[in-house]
């Protein structure tokens, strides 16, 4: 028994002579600073990244309030033509160019309903099986175009 406490004792003793020392402790200072400036690093990559996708997304939203911008410009430009103010007066206010004449057909007549039969029926509606087969065999494919 008191053989063991001594070899305790003496492994204690070995234990702090070989690894409790100032050099020890200067290398686990070290890894803790090392370890700190790489989570600092990480953590300041992470927020730029959240940053610049946030950046990313509102210079997309500004393109796309630009473009509408632009749209709404030519839509104003157009509506200011003679050609729109011409056919806006022509359906809504019923007006025609002198030497036209304008039939207009009650909705449920034979005249109305066989004109939209007859346009229906121009534009036949491929069958459903036929759909898919032109989806698996890469009918439906457009090719790309680049501006």
């Amino acid at each position: 028994m008191g053989n063991n406490k001594i070899n305790i004792r003496g492994l204690v003793l070995t234990a702090r002579r070989k690894y409790f020392n100032t050099s020890t402790a200067t290398v686990v200072v070290a890894l803790i600073i090392a370890a700190s400036w790489a989570w600092g690093a990480l953590s300041m990559m992470e927020r730029n990244y959240a940053l610049q996708k946030e950046l990313d997304d509102k210079y997309r939203q500004l393109q796309l309030a630009d473009l509408e911008t632009s749209a709404l410009e030519i839509e104003q430009k157009y509506f200011k033509t003679r050609e729109y103010q011409e056919l806006a007066a022509r359906k809504n206010l019923g007006l025609v160019m002198p030497g036209e004449s304008v039939l207009i057909l009650p909705a449920n007549t034979a005249k109305a309903t066989s004109a939209q039969s007859s346009s229906e029926s121009a534009v036949a509606k491929p069958s459903n099986f036929s759909q898919w087969m032109k989806f698996f065999s890469g009918g439906n494919v457009k090719p790309a175009t680049y501006n």
